[in-house]
């Protein structure tokens, strides 16, 4: 993982849309489908940078206020988990990735069972599609009012995705994101913008950072500088400014 320090040199001025030099690096034949919240598509711009510059395609398909794949009891994650369901069976179908990384979102709201079902479901579709699933917890994220009548069930999604994972053959991984971000929202570590749910260019470039290694040691590619990618275009993405993110 690089270092707070080397993001920040890499991220002077993040707001310009200075190109970074470009890496002369071979494909390594790797897709990766991104799939999540908004949270993930704050993420998902400086992924797109990093993997891109690593040989490896990306395509995000993180959705703003959804991307759950748990049809929890409630009316409103059966229909988010039906649509995302629906976009991935497309995307999977014309993108078709190796890797179905999911990120655990902040909707992935139901019993222990209903997670556990959903998460073993999109191994099983990982499989069929030849990919692996991965599976990444969401970074911390401040429990307000809107959040807090499903904390606990915010607490046991990624418990029980570990377990998936841990039980699913090698046809899954899950890549503990908490030694990246901690778990603490209000600390400096999470790298939270000022709503304290998703993150600005520079937490957005340690989380890829970090994601390019842990794909690097599942898919042999050892990941290039920080520097080739992380002042690219992506940080002028439309999501910062609305994030009120300095530029």
């Amino acid at each position: 993982m690089a270092s707070a320090a080397a993001l920040g040199v890499a991220l002077t001025g993040c707001g310009s849309q200075e190109a970074a030099p470009r890496a002369e690096r071979k494909s390594t034949g790797a897709k990766v489908l991104w799939v999540g919240d908004s949270i993930a598509g704050a993420e998902g711009p400086a992924i797109g940078a990093a993997l891109k510059a690593n040989g490896v395609e990306f395509k995000d398909m993180s959705s703003d206020g959804g991307g759950t794949v748990v049809a929890g009891s409630e009316k409103i994650t059966k229909m988010i988990a039906a649509d995302t369901w629906k976009q991935l069976a497309k995307n999977v179908a014309s993108f078709k990735p190796t890797v179905i990384a999911y990120q655990i979102t902040t909707y992935d709201w139901g019993s222990r069972n209903q997670q556990r079902a959903a998460y073993e479901k999109l191994v099983k579709t990982a499989e069929a599609a030849g990919a692996k699933a991965v599976f990444v917890p969401a970074p911390p994220v401040k429990i307000d009012d809107f959040y807090k009548k499903y904390a606990s069930q915010m607490r046991s999604a990624p418990q029980v995705a570990q377990e998936v994972a841990k039980g699913s053959g090698a046809a899954a991984v899950f890549l503990d994101s908490s030694r990246l971000w901690g778990t603490d929202a209000s600390a400096e570590q999470a790298q939270r913008a000022s709503d304290g749910i998703h993150n600005c260019q520079q937490g957005a470039a340690a989380f890829a950072s970090w994601f390019a290694v842990q794909l690097g040691r599942q898919e042999g590619f050892t990941p290039v500088a920080v520097d080739t990618w992380a002042k690219g275009s992506w940080t002028g993405d439309g999501r910062y400014a609305n994030l009120k993110c300095d530029s």
